[in-house]
């Protein structure tokens, strides 16, 4: 097949399906055969912002997928074959950098699409080759690419959870120091949330306590986190957060609290106030707004640790595959759809409740044509 199917975004309301041709073959480069790509929430962001920055563009960044064809300098320097089944990062960063030589190449600004770099599924049409997307059948691979190993006994579809697990990785474990014996809380049960349920679990904290929305989607995510491993789940309307989570510590209040919600500036008062003295605050829930008469004092009075966060680093990844293989916390249960490539733009709309009933992880594949769920 020298030519290609892709979903495009072409503005922030539609998707279109066109054909590419396979790149010619560069020392420096590969070309990955998409094998399945997860529907993270910061897909529709991008969605969002299309017509104010990178124009036409493939998004899809969580991508699993078979290296097809790859280059001699590219061979030499990802020490990998042809034929490997890979998971790739999303970021793609210069190598050189103070970040990048310092294990945070994450923050490397050649990859923070904000600052003009490019990622995967972040990076438009307009910038050679185009292929820069999961969404598609196929996927440019450029020489910088960080790739990790699929296991064996892994299928593709489950493969796509690594990098939203790796962020629960990340933000409970590597970043917050989560143990055995500790009260974690963590705050909205998106993906993001439930990610972190399982590294709590993981790390070995003995009262996980997540909160959500009195709403049919939370509670349904909800019931999953019980499923994953949490002690106690909190319907927020009607409750007073603080209180419950002081009843269910014996006034202890928690060792760690996660903020992954992404809705209003509430949550991060309300995290500061259930950390216990000398807790710690994790912010991963964007709010795009500032917070009203924020009181920093408490943050001292509390003696509080508060870590800004995103996105996970090479090791955490690398985890979350080991912890997905194995299967012990049933976290194979976040992968509820399976859609095919026509179905881009209803899995973009479920992002925001206008598509799917029940989704929590969905994965585009582009070898299948149905929706299945599970």
């Amino acid at each position: 097949m020298t030519q290609f199917k892709a979903a495009v975004a072409v503005s922030s309301t539609q998707t279109e399906f066109q054909f590419f041709s396979k790149p010619k073959e560069e020392r420096e480069s590969g070309l990955l055969k998409v094998l399945a790509t997860g529907v993270c929430g910061s897909d529709w962001g991008y969605y969002q912002n299309l017509p104010l920055s990178r124009g036409p563009i493939i998004l899809g960044h969580e991508t699993v997928g078979v290296i097809e064809t790859m280059g001699t300098l590219a061979a030499a320097r990802w020490r990998l074959k042809e034929g490997d089944i890979v998971a790739l990062e999303e970021y793609i960063p210069c190598g050189t950098c103070h970040a990048c030589r310092s294990s945070d190449f994450r923050l490397c600004d050649a990859t923070d699409w904000r600052l003009g770099g490019i990622r995967y599924g972040a990076t438009g049409l307009n910038i050679a080759p185009g292929l820069w997307g999961g969404y598609s059948q196929y996927m440019h691979l450029h020489l910088n690419t960080v790739f990790h190993k699929v296991p064996s006994s892994l299928s593709p579809r489950h493969a796509a959870l690594a990098l939203p697990i790796s962020n629960g990785i990340e933000w409970t474990y590597l970043q917050g120091g989560a143990g055995p014996g500790q009260c974690v809380v963590i705050q909205g049960p998106g993906q993001q949330g439930l990610a972190c349920v399982v590294a709590a679990k993981e790390a070995g904290a003995s009262n996980i306590i997540v909160t959500g929305l009195s709403n049919p989607t939370d509670r349904r995510r909800l019931d999953l986190a019980k499923r994953l491993g949490a002690h106690h789940t909190v319907e927020l309307s009607g409750q007073n957060i603080v209180e419950t989570v002081s009843d269910l510590t014996g006034g202890l209040m928690a060792d760690l609290v996660i903020d992954c919600a992404s809705g209003g500036t509430e949550s991060v008062v309300t995290a500061i106030a259930l950390a216990r003295k000398k807790g710690m605050v994790i912010l991963g829930g964007q709010k795009r707004k500032k917070i009203p008469e924020f009181d920093s004092d408490q943050i001292i009075a509390k003696f509080l640790t508060v870590k800004g966060m995103r996105g996970h680093s090479f090791e955490s990844v690398e985890l979350a595959l080991q912890i997905i293989a194995s299967d012990k916390h049933a976290i194979k249960q976040m992968g509820t759809h399976l859609l095919g490539l026509q179905q881009t733009d209803l899995a973009l709309q479920t992002l925001v409740g206008n598509g799917l009933e029940g989704a929590i992880h969905m994965v585009v594949d582009p070898n299948v044509d149905l929706l299945e769920m599970t």
